[in-house]
């Protein structure tokens, strides 16, 4: 039929609509998915903000998870940050995934996008990336009232909880961070470099495309011997 597409045009609209590819090898079948932008949420943003779109994620990833032809997940970010519970949301499904992941910061991994960065089983950054630690923030029209502000902080709590649990970082260490004040000029928090965000053990390693793929075949192995063990 005139109307069917061919792989190779397939293929191209994935990567146009979802940011997404799947790289087949000897080495294992690599699904690699990106987080640019702005995370959206329950909120439609102005068609002028480039967006990674939660709805489009998260089937995606229980496709993912189940698929017998993906060996592992690479997850490549360059984010703003955005809605908290949409980054949360994709930031839970990914760590509950059995198979192997890896995220690799480019550019940056600010706000939300840390428990996105740190929700993988191996993390790196490159040196030059940047990661934005800071509270919880709203716009709009916010109510004021003490339960407004108790709101606030549980929300931060459950950040907090989510990076301490998944990264190396101290909650004390990660709380100084979110509430420090001389590092921005207009604003509370803290910027974290690449060799900042290892040191502080918010990331794993340090390094580059290469890294984070020769982590995940790793990985991929690994699992696989696991498998092939277990049918002995």
């Amino acid at each position: 039929m005139e109307n069917e597409k061919n792989p190779e045009q397939t293929k191209m609209d994935q990567i146009v609509e979802l940011g997404s590819d799947i790289t087949k090898s000897k080495k294992g079948n690599i699904y690699t998915l990106t987080i640019i932008g702005q995370v959206e949420g329950h909120q439609v943003a102005p068609e002028t903000v480039k967006t990674t779109k939660y709805e489009h994620v998260l089937p995606l990833l229980a496709g993912i998870e189940e698929s017998d032809e993906i060996d592992g997940l690479l997850l490549l970010l360059n984010t703003v940050g955005g809605d908290i519970e949409a980054g949360l949301a994709i930031a839970e499904m990914i760590a509950g995934m059995k198979k192997p992941t890896v995220s690799l910061v480019l550019g940056g991994g600010h706000s939300i996008g840390i428990p996105l960065a740190v929700c993988t089983k191996k993390s790196f950054i490159t040196p030059t990336a940047s990661m934005t630690v800071h509270p919880v923030r709203m716009t709009g029209l916010v109510v004021g009232a003490p339960q407004t502000f108790r709101y606030f902080q549980r929300i931060q709590e459950q950040i907090a909880d989510f990076v301490t649990a998944n990264s190396g970082i101290s909650r004390e260490r990660f709380e100084q961070y979110m509430m420090a004040t001389g590092e921005m000029a207009t604003d509370v928090g803290t910027i974290l470099y690449g060799k900042e965000a290892v040191s502080s053990g918010l990331i794993d390693e340090l390094g580059g495309l290469n890294d984070a793929l020769t982590e995940l075949h790793g990985m991929i192995d690994a699992e696989k011997s696991r498998k092939e063990k277990g049918k002995d």
